[in-house]
């Protein structure tokens, strides 16, 4: 029976439940608050947003829910019976981003320091829990002094209970990072296990020891931005993917990132209506590449002029910049973009562009986006310093991500592709569906001039004359009969040699055939990359 709209609730009387109501309204309020009004204005006087203000920039207007938002920590044996805060030290819920839904947790640095605890361990742990069961991105705001040290064992298993998570959630849902204030000891692994950290110039630092500690133990004097700071992790340590000007541009920077991501390993990239001509062609990447292979050309110019107008996404910009890595779209279409950089080292590979490059490979292959490379590589970076430190190893994580790979995998040489080089740069034979070259491209063991020294050194050493001119004419001989493309698209290690002002169509035309492509891994539990 339908009880009518006017009648009284069943239980209590109006009045009584206003007082509920206007109970539950002042604790809603409060636990707005976090550390209290005072600790607020500390926050603000730092230049820094406090935690629900950073979640409600990043996300769509009105679209956060917020969970868990009356927890405390629950102990009162640490000395800290009064100093319980609604929440404890991180905000965590779940919203949307461009429409699309995301979980998201913010540390909460007027509430301890942000010190991470027990609850906040409960808390995270339950929103990642949430995020892997739905399938969605997971966001976490960092700013934080680290475990919450009055209670011990407690902090380290919550921290504990965050790594397994991210080792879980690892190429199943995406997991940004953005840093926000301080990341410091332990904690910095949660980061260090996601898949994009953003750090805020000047204001976030990451760190396993502190300056203080550091000096007590190793005499070393060291600032906090050189030891940790944003452009020492983008440049130098490559922990950091993306440096942030402020806190809006690392929210800007993290919601334009997730526009080139799906949200879980079974779902295509997104994409987007093209408003780029699919048949353009440019006329300018004609001359692009020098026809003197000594000479330096930016290879970003190539990929601006071939891929939708200002769609390219860079990531690990300042981090071995010799090799460059980033997203962009074809036709509207995301793509994992891997290519040399002419004008850093002349495009070789080291140890930093070979972690990079084969990070964003193996990135790019658990979450289903096609990888499209540009070849322009003299080979591997010789040296003492580089054959100590494991380029073997190094480099051998390329091949094997690139092997491991299934997603559609394009590949175009544009000049030099040499040796172990050649092989470990989505070469056919490492199964890359489709490899192109440029009239530019040069497929050789090695350069033409090394091999001149090796094949006639002990002759030209012996010539009383004319040996510069001899070597030249072997060098331009040797380039024209091993080096060009033509004798490797003969023997099917290219499929085809393009115009450079084509390419954009003709690889547009090969994802396209490529879009359902079916591609299946020997039976294992996991392979042994070369870490």
């Amino acid at each position: 029976m339908t009880r009518p709209a006017n009648a009284k609730p069943p239980n209590g009387d109006a009045a009584s439940h206003a007082d509920l109501i206007a109970r539950l309204a002042e604790q809603r309020k409060q636990t707005q608050l976090g550390g209290g009004p005072s600790r607020i204005e500390a926050q603000h006087a730092k230049g820094k947003l406090t935690a629900r203000e950073r979640i409600h920039r990043l996300l769509d207007e009105g679209t956060f829910n917020e969970i868990d938002s009356y927890i405390t920590h629950r102990h009162s044996d640490f000395g800290m019976a009064d100093q319980r805060y609604a929440g404890d030290s991180v905000v965590v819920g779940f919203g949307k981003i461009g429409g699309r839904r995301v979980c998201v947790a913010a540390q909460d640095f007027t509430v301890l320091g942000g010190s991470f605890s027990e609850a906040q361990g409960q808390k995270a742990a339950k929103i990642m829990d949430l995020a892997l069961e739905a399938g969605v991105p997971m966001i976490n705001l960092n700013d934080s002094v680290g475990a919450r040290i009055q209670e011990g064992v407690y902090s380290l298993a919550g921290y504990s209970e965050l790594f397994w998570r991210n080792t879980q959630a690892s190429g199943v849902i995406p997991q940004i990072s953005v840093m926000l204030g301080p990341c410091a000891g332990g904690s910095v692994y949660s980061p260090g296990l996601t898949d994009f950290v953003i750090m805020t110039k000047g204001t976030s630092h990451m760190f396993i020891t502190g300056p203080e500690v550091i000096k007590t133990v190793t005499s070393e004097e060291i600032d906090l931005e050189t030891l940790g700071g944003a452009m020492t992790h983008n440049t130098v340590s490559g922990v950091a993917h993306f440096a942030a000007e402020g806190e809006d541009d690392a929210l800007r920077l993290t919601r334009e990132l997730l526009s080139y991501l799906p949200s879980n390993n079974a779902e295509p990239p997104p994409s987007v209506s093209p408003t780029d001509d699919p048949r353009r062609m440019d006329a300018d990447l004609n001359t692009l590449v020098p026809t003197d292979p000594a000479m330096p050309y930016d290879m970003k110019e190539a990929i601006a002029r071939i891929f939708d107008h200002e769609s390219f996404f860079e990531v690990h910009e300042y981090f071995a910049a010799n090799a460059i890595v980033g997203f962009a779209r074809l036709h509207g279409q995301v793509v994992g973009l891997v290519a040399q950089q002419p004008l850093n080292l002349a495009g070789v590979i080291d140890i930093d562009a070979s972690d990079k490059i084969a990070r964003f490979i193996r990135f790019a292959d658990a979450f289903n986006i096609p990888l499209i490379t540009f070849v322009d590589c003299p080979g591997f970076m010789p040296g003492s310093m580089q054959e100590h430190g494991g380029i073997i190893r190094h480099g051998a994580k390329i091949v094997y991500a690139y092997s491991e790979a299934t997603v559609p995998k394009l590949a175009v040489i544009t000049r030099k592709a040499y040796g172990g080089a050649y092989i470990v740069m989505s070469s056919k034979y490492i199964r890359a569906d489709l490899v192109y070259a440029w009239p530019t491209a040069e497929i050789a063991v090695m350069g033409a001039e090394g091999a001149v020294n090796i094949l006639y050194g002990k002759e030209l050493k012996q010539m009383k004359e004319n040996a510069d001119a001899e070597r030249e004419r072997l060098v331009t001989e040797f380039r024209d009969k091993f080096a060009g493309p033509y004798r490797s698209a003969a023997s099917g290690h290219v499929d085809d040699i393009l115009i450079p002002a084509e390419t954009r169509p003709r690889l547009i035309a090969a994802l396209e055939l490529l879009r359902d492509k079916q591609a299946s891994l020997p039976a294992k539990k996991h392979g042994t990359m070369p870490l």
